[in-house]
């Protein structure tokens, strides 16, 4: 079996071997330059795992793996014009780099490569359950980035809406991917939806992983400024825990950090003074236990899976460097 490490520098090796040779180049430059600033390409990588769990030629649905790539990259472009963000991966977006209206063609052209190469070569007798799967999921997660708009303007946010939140934005393309690459492999039905249920619950605690790594990630190593979801009041787990549960002065103080405009403070006097007060609230713990119950979950579900535990090993081995990293 192969192990994740192996798997990403083969889905590296697709990904800049993909072929833009269609006209004109001026729409398919900007889908080259994304797939090329890098990635952690959790999610085919996944998808490989999940079908090497079955097959030994961990390799045999290629087109697949990048289809899921793509498509990830593709909600990446199109969240970061909406977020007006000038940065991705240390290097300019897209709309910065070209304008908003090459980010809005050569995303919806992103789109339409991922189902291309989602059907490229898929077996006959799953194209049907793979490319529903594949549609669902791509509703869901439009689903979740417009709850998550809509929570932009909202202060009565609470934890189980913002978990529903991140399960459709994040989690279902994770539990998507395995599902995919357990289907193609020749998963039982149970072991599939296991499967499924497994990227779920990692997809979950990943999520709260990054709000969490936004708050107290090393910047050295998180590779960019911490506290950048403070200083735009982004409605994360951290933030919805800590209106819930702060009163008297705590609350009064968080929400006149709230209610602060921008260029009014320097940004690192209200990232410390909102983490203070995380850290007075007991929200760092509140939400590390949130994030190892996911974690327990999804070994948990794993174990579900019908094989020897020896097979599962290098899956779970995955899960956890997803879970300990620190950017």
């Amino acid at each position: 079996m192969y192990n994740w490490k192996e798997l990403l520098d083969y889905v590296n090796g697709e990904l800049a071997r993909l072929p833009f040779d269609r006209k004109p180049a001026e729409l398919y430059a900007p889908i080259r330059y994304v797939l090329s600033i890098g990635g952690k390409r959790i999610r085919p990588v996944l998808m490989l795992m999940a079908y090497n769990l079955y097959r030994e030629d961990a390799k045999g649905i290629a087109s697949q793996a990048l289809a899921i790539e793509i498509y990830h990259n593709y909600t990446l472009l199109h969240d970061d014009l909406m977020d007006h963000a000038d940065m991705r991966r240390g290097m300019p977006t897209v709309h910065k780099k070209w304008d908003e209206n090459a980010a809005i063609l050569s995303g919806d052209s992103m789109l339409v490569m991922a189902y291309q190469y989602m059907m490229k070569d898929c077996p006959s007798e799953h194209v049907g359950e793979v490319m529903r799967l594949f549609t669902e999921t791509a509703l869901e997660i439009g689903e979740g980035q417009q709850y998550d708009i809509e929570f932009e303007g909202r202060s009565d946010v609470s934890e189980d809406e913002y978990i529903e939140m991140i399960r459709l934005k994040t989690s279902v393309l994770l539990a998507c991917a395995l599902k995919i690459g357990a289907v193609l492999g020749g998963a039982s039905r149970q072991d599939a939806d296991a499967l499924y249920r497994f990227g779920e619950s990692l997809g979950l605690a990943f999520q709260l992983q990054d709000d969490y790594l936004d708050v107290y990630g090393d910047p050295a190593v998180f590779g960019k400024k911490i506290g950048g979801d403070i200083l735009c009041n982004k409605k994360t787990y951290m933030l919805i825990n800590a209106l819930g549960r702060a009163q008297g002065e705590d609350r009064t103080l968080l929400k006149q950090w709230l209610s602060q405009k921008d260029g009014t403070y320097a940004a690192e006097e209200k990232v410390a003074a909102v983490t203070a007060l995380y850290n007075k609230i007991g929200i760092r713990e509140l939400c590390d236990e949130k994030i190892r119950f996911y974690f327990e979950k999804a070994r948990r579900i794993l174990g579900e899976v019908s094989l020897p535990e020896e097979r599962k090993r290098l899956l779970w081995e995955m899960a956890e460097s997803l879970l300990g990293r620190k950017s």
